[in-house]
């Protein structure tokens, strides 16, 4: 059975992320409006009824301000660790609320999500597998660094979101200040273009057929920039840039290694947005 993947928007400005298969569905962070979410689901022909759970990576406000209201529209459980939930002070229906464990699979219709702990300066950091019948699909932004959690279940990706937040020369020439790009650079802050591109390097493997770059800065990093690093050593890999403006088309992953785009009402605001400076 094959997964349906799309980046609904990937950035500081928020971030959601869908995976689903014919019958269900999931959403991996919800930093979009509740409005802007369901607008973006629509114009690519995915339900929201078809959604059955929420997976919350932590509190950052990217990742979750369209929360609350996605939630209790339409009254979809939340997987959220305690310290995710306090520390972002979400105002969620109690018996909405579920008890999320790294490394406990979590089992929605056919789909098993499987959290993992990872670096981030926040309370209670996981990235995800989500995965039916022998097809995985891997959501891992916001990541410090690339440590032994990420190399062995990236190994198992069929396709992933990776972040590839900016680029070490334009970071350390940039305007951040010192502490902001300490915090960025520092372990627990995001992945560089250099680091994400050394795990798809050495540890891709040959059976993946999509990248999706996520996550990247709108003052450090270009989309040109980071893409055309990773094409050389793509093979038969896809990669796409996931852009901070507007969703992706959806992408249909399957087990043999060969995917396809399904373009389902898809409209993008910018035929160019590949090329924007983020």
């Amino acid at each position: 059975m094959a997964l349906f993947i799309t980046s609904l928007n990937s950035g500081s400005n928020g971030n959601c992320y869908y995976v689903g298969n014919q019958r269900e569905a999931v959403l991996v962070d919800v930093g979009l409006s509740c409005r802007e979410t369901e607008k973006r689901m629509l114009r690519l022909g995915l339900s929201m009824h078809k959604v059955k759970a929420i997976f919350i990576s932590h509190e950052h406000s990217d990742h979750i301000k369209g929360l609350p209201l996605i939630a209790k529209k339409y009254q979809l459980p939340v997987y959220i660790t305690p310290g995710t939930l306090k520390n972002g002070r979400l105002l969620l229906e109690n018996h909405l609320v579920k008890p999320l464990r790294g490394y406990e699979p979590v089992q929605i219709g056919e789909l098993t999500i499987t959290a993992f702990p990872k670096f981030h300066d926040a309370a209670e950091p996981h990235s995800f597998i989500v995965s039916c019948q022998n097809v995985k699909v891997g959501v891992f932004t916001d990541i410090g660094c690339p440590c032994e959690n990420l190399v062995s279940h990236f190994k198992q990706c069929h396709a992933a979101f990776l972040e590839a937040n900016y680029d070490e020369k334009m970071l350390a020439q940039g305007n951040y200040p010192y502490h902001l790009k300490r915090r960025i650079s520092g372990g627990y802050g995001h992945l560089s273009n250099r680091q994400a591109l050394e795990l798809f390097k050495t540890h891709k493997p040959d059976y993946m057929s999509h990248l999706l770059l996520a996550h990247l800065s709108k003052d450090n990093n270009c989309p040109d920039l980071a893409r055309n690093m990773f094409i050389p050593y793509a093979g038969s890999t896809q990669v796409i840039v996931a852009s901070r403006h507007e969703e992706t088309p959806v992408y249909n992953i399957k087990h043999t290694g060969v995917s396809e785009v399904i373009v389902r009402n898809y409209q993008p605001q910018s035929q160019t947005v590949q090329y924007q400076l983020f």
